[in-house]
């Protein structure tokens, strides 16, 4: 279904500066409010000016192959050809020949590309039009793989255990390794003819991005439903935990055993090991043989087709691929050149690495960040990495049981790195006070928590002397984490039956009878769920490479506690710019947009200027809300009832008389706003308190007989059933008529219902925020941070940077929860702010537009109580009859 229907004013004001962005290369910030359709607005901004911009470069190529080459050259915005400076003192015949080389050079360029252009736009005809070619394809593909099986399974059985018996050790052994070696490894999944179908050049794309897989097919979902859903070549990508069809590999549950299974079946692929072997291998306690039937050549490319003719999410990816046993992981990322739009999540665009391997180029291309509001923080948490010492003790084991086992056959430069990795390991574990080969729950330490710079941290460990970044490499290039984590995966089992060994396999377990006991022992202390085969080698690998940062962008945090193994050492990025200015750097624009961006002034500080962005390249929009002005009512209360001042500083918000007055206007509250009310505690521990002493005191037994009480749940997992239960309430209420008016919901700011829940309707009409959620001043990393910024970032306004971190992390989760409320144009809630801090005008500075607009503060409770009394009873059941005084409840 295709959605035509006039915009909102907000909304063309909004395509309108997002078309103008892209194409004068901005980097934008763009705040439009949830229910303002910005969804829509991104789609048919972003890929008008994608169509205007290809339409474009086609002419201006036409020109240049038809016109006058000589004047078309020069002036040409277009051109990728450049003509090399020329002495005024070269002869004239030199500087025709190098005019007209050039313009051979470029006419030549734009033959071939209007070649593969005019092949790509036949091709996606071809496969939205002829169904049958689809078919035919699937069924050549069936074909070919069974006979590609049949040859492989009428090997002889004994040339198959032969090398099977080989290949088992061959293959954990870390090949040969040059330290200079830049040599890129080939595709796998090519192969012959198709080569050249499966590797195109990128063409001119956009990239949109956002933090849940769930987000990202409500974006599919309206690109769907817009004008462009027929037009668009769209590819969704997404980690293999939620692409794999494979339910063998699905079944291992988490996500490091999924990469690892996987990438082992593709190389057991690559190597077209017979599926005979996988029965040969369970006499051994071993890594499966077993390859996957989703991936061949064929089978990608032709899901790799039907992705590019047809926009589907992730679900209807993944139903696809079940059809056409094709995997959807890899024949995504084959689309990814020829898509015009990629849908992909944080992560794999934000870290460098994930970005190489997932083959995301960004040179040229168009970026559109969403639900960017924590933008900083999730850079810094994707770049930051922790190790306790159970991860130390057992990677350094596992490695140094790798390296005695093969060291005759590993080559010297491999046995050099390999000690280098783990003398580094002895280094992190001596500074958290252990020692190798012993248990770590047996070590005590004194607890304690310092931070270090990164020189000063390398001198503590006492591996200054290493060269961390060659370290790093070789991780890259050897692979040594997954050679490490199957020959656990193969040698941690102790069910091979006696009567089915050889004597070269009771001689191999005798060898390794050590590492099995060490393994079970320390698998039971640490109450390890996954098995062995999750090797702490790649959080090792994550962390050497987090070593790699500069002295001034990062620290080094040692935290001990009780005995070594629960002791840690952790990274912190205090500058996210430096992961985030090649980004910028290499996209032709990036959009940085959300529902609630404000405040920016510390975003812009912290992420772009200090990424080198000039302030020219940065425009702003912020829109307000399509809902009509009487539909919004956000109240800053100064005192309660009573009289009694609401100001929850960490010195009195513990106090019985500011607990009851809280109490009274929630009461107060549920007399008046029909349906749902959703009060924010500014913390876990806070809610706890306030809660246990409204229970002692009898005044949640008041409101639960006007409400019924709920409360957020602890486990994640138990979200969705809360709400349920919490909207079914409401709508109980509200058929019945009973004594109970609705339902009120007590959840934590930052916690699992403050972002990413609708409050929509009848779910929402109150929002009402306790207190200032400012974030804990005594947090070691807090300080780091806010020193950090103190020393680097300039001062502006009589605050230090680090004093308006502290303010700007408390409004913007201020701001992320009463933005749960106003979803859709028809909506309307009433938003209380309970404290009287809100009411600074530095801090209702920091509000959304949209909000801050309609912000009335009251210095006494009743006049509040009146507006908040006329906005519900102009739309719900007449409230009795009565003065302000009457209703006003004091006890």
């Amino acid at each position: 279904m295709t959605i035509h229907c006039n915009p909102y004013p907000i909304q063309e004001q909004f395509m309108q500066a997002l078309y103008g962005a892209l194409e004068h290369g901005k980097v934008g910030i763009f705040e439009s409010p949830t229910g303002t359709g910005k969804s829509l607005s991104i789609i048919c901004g972003a890929l008008s000016w994608l169509r205007d911009h290809e339409a474009k470069r086609k002419q201006e190529a036409d020109r240049l192959l038809q016109g006058d080459m000589g004047t078309s050259l020069n002036s040409s915005s277009s051109s990728t050809v450049s003509i090399p400076p020329l002495s005024s003192a070269e002869p004239d015949w030199i500087t025709d020949f190098v005019q007209k080389k050039a313009e051979r050079d470029l006419v030549s360029k734009l033959k071939d590309e209007e070649l593969r252009r005019k092949k790509r736009e036949e091709r996606l005809e071809m496969i939205r039009n002829n169904s049958q070619l689809k078919y035919a394809l699937k069924r050549k593909v069936r074909i070919c793989e069974d006979d590609e099986a049949m040859k492989l399974l009428q090997l002889p059985v004994d040339h198959q255990g032969e090398e099977l018996k080989d290949h088992e050790e061959e293959e954990l052994i870390v090949a040969e390794y040059e330290s200079d070696d830049e040599s890129k490894t080939k595709n796998k999944f090519s192969c012959g003819d198709d080569e050249d179908d499966l590797e195109e050049e990128h063409v001119t794309k956009i990239y949109y991005c956002s933090r849940t897989h769930s987000q990202l097919s409500q974006f599919v979902h309206e690109v769907q439903k817009s004008p462009f859903n027929q037009d668009v070549s769209l590819v969704t990508l997404g980690s293999r935990q939620n692409m794999c069809v494979n339910e063998e590999v699905r079944r291992l549950g988490s996500v490091q055993r999924i990469n690892d299974r996987c990438m082992e079946m593709q190389k057991n692929k690559h190597d077209q090991r017979p599926k005979g072997e996988v029965d040969q291998g369970k006499r051994r306690r071993g890594v499966s043989k077993a390859v996957c039937p989703y991936v061949g050549a064929q089978g990608l490319q032709t899901l790799r087709d039907s992705v590019l003719g047809a926009v589907r999410d992730i679900e209807q990816l993944l139903s696809l691929a079940r059809e056409t046993r094709s995997c959807p992981y890899y024949a995504s990322r084959l689309a990814i050149p020829p898509a015009q739009l990629v849908v992909l999540p944080y992560q794999t665009v934000l870290h460098e690495g994930t970005r190489r391997a997932s083959g995301v180029q960004l040179k040229g291309q168009v970026l559109i960040i969403d639900e960017a509001h924590n933008l900083s923080d999730t850079l810094s948490c994707i770049h930051s990495s922790e190790l306790t010492g159970a991860q130390l003790c057992r990677a350094h084991s596992q490695l140094t049981q790798y390296s005695e086992r093969y060291r005759s056959r590993l080559k010297a430069k491999n046995l050099m790195y390999i000690k280098q990795i783990l003398f580094v390991i002895e280094g992190l574990l001596r500074v958290l006070g252990g020692k190798v080969g012993q248990n770590p729950h047996s070590q005590s330490t004194q607890p304690a928590t310092e931070l270090l710079t990164m020189n000063n941290f390398l001198f503590k460990a006492q591996i200054d002397n290493i060269n961390l970044f060659k370290v790093h490499r070789y991780f890259e290039k050897s692979m040594i984490s997954r050679k490490l984590c199957g020959f656990i995966e193969k040698y941690a089992g102790t069910g091979v039956t006696s009567h089915t060994q050889t004597q070269s396999d009771k001689k191999e377990n005798r060898r390794t009878e050590g590492l099995n006991r060490y393994l079970q022992a320390l698998q039971t202390i640490c109450n390890i769920l996954a098995t062995l085969a999750a090797s702490p080698m790649m959080q090792i690998e994550g962390f050497f490479m987090a070593l790699t940062n500069t002295n001034t962008d990062g620290r080094v945090m040692l935290h001990t506690q009780g005995s070594v193994a629960v002791s840690s050492v952790k990274f912190l990025l205090l500058n996210p710019a430096v992961h985030f200015s090649q980004v910028l750097k290499d996209c032709r624009a990036v959009i940085i947009a959300g529902g609630t961006m404000q405040p920016v002034s510390d975003f812009k500080q912290e992420l772009l200027f200090s990424a080198g962005v000039e302030a020219e390249r940065i425009t702003e929009f912020s829109c307000g809300h399509v809902i009509p002005p009487e539909n919004i009512l956000p109240l800053v209360l100064c005192s309660g009832p009573s009289g009694q001042e609401l100001e929850f500083t960490f010195q009195n918000r513990d106090t019985p008389h500011l607990m009851d007055e809280t109490g009274r206007v929630l009461s107060n509250l549920c007399n008046v706003v029909p349906g749902g009310i959703v009060c924010f505690f500014p913390s876990y521990d806070y809610s706890r308190r306030i809660l246990g002493h409204w229970e002692a005191s009898g005044v949640l037994a008041r409101l639960s007989s006007k409400k019924k009480i709920f409360q957020e749940p602890k486990k994640a997992n138990q979200v969705e059933q809360v709400l349920n239960e919490f909207s079914r309430t409401i709508q109980r209420c509200a058929v019945d008529g009973g004594v109970l008016s609705g339902a009120l919901l007590f959840s934590v700011v930052g916690g699992k219902m403050s972002e990413g829940i609708n409050f929509s309707d009848e779910l929402g009409r109150c929002i009402v925020m306790v207190g200032m959620p400012y974030p804990n001043i005594k947090s070691p990393e807090l300080q780091e941070k806010m020193s950090y910024l103190d020393k680097n970032l300039p001062h502006s306004g009589g605050r230090s940077p680090g004093q308006a971190l502290i303010e700007n992390l408390c409004m913007k989760a201020v701001n992320q929860s009463i933005g749960r409320a106003i979803r859709h144009r028809e909506d309307y809630a009433c938003i209380i702010l309970c404290d009287r801090r809100y009411s600074r005008p530095a801090t209702l500075a920091k509000l959304p537009d949209w909000i801050r607009a309609h912000t009335r503060t009251h210095t006494s409770f009743g006049p509040a109580f009146a507006g908040l009394r006329r906005l519900h009873s102009d739309r719900s059941v007449p409230l009795p009859q009565c003065s302000v005084s009457q209703w006003v409840i004091k006890y």
